[in-house]
């Protein structure tokens, strides 16, 4: 009887899949930044709990979808350390944005697709290198 996991998909077959999942879990993060945003809630609040959303979503599909893993304590303590980090940098660099912008329609969309493009490129590099290697 043997025990083999299936074969670990290549770098373009994951990065299509970690591409199309990312999307999906933007769409949760930008909505629901966005709604907490229009109640009321500050900038850095609302980016926080969406981020916080969206990363979940992503880190669920991805260790089932992308990079086939059963998980395990070591990859979550890894995923912890890395979407700690870029969520640092992620709410920081949305922050950063809003200061910066000129006042524009979509500012504030603007300030959440510069820090998610950052933040997403980090996570990809770190998850299949680091996180989820095998």
């Amino acid at each position: 009887m043997t025990t083999d996991s299936p074969a670990r998909l290549g770098l373009v077959a994951q990065l299509t899949r970690f591409v199309a999942i990312g999307a999906l879990s933007a769409l949760v993060d930008f909505g629901i930044y966005h709604l907490l945003y229009s109640l009321g809630l500050f900038p850095s609040g609302a980016k926080a709990i969406s981020f916080i959303c969206g990363t979940t979503t992503a880190y669920l599909l991805n260790r089932r979808f992308t990079f086939q893993s059963s998980g395990g304590r070591a990859r979550v303590a890894g995923f912890v350390l890395l979407y700690g980090t870029t969520f640092a940098i992620n709410v920081g660099t949305n922050a950063l944005m809003l200061a910066v912008l000129p006042a524009m329609p979509l500012r504030v969309s603007a300030a959440w697709v510069i820090a998610q493009g950052l933040a997403t490129v980090i996570n990809f590099v770190m998850l299949r290198t680091v996180v989820f290697r095998d």
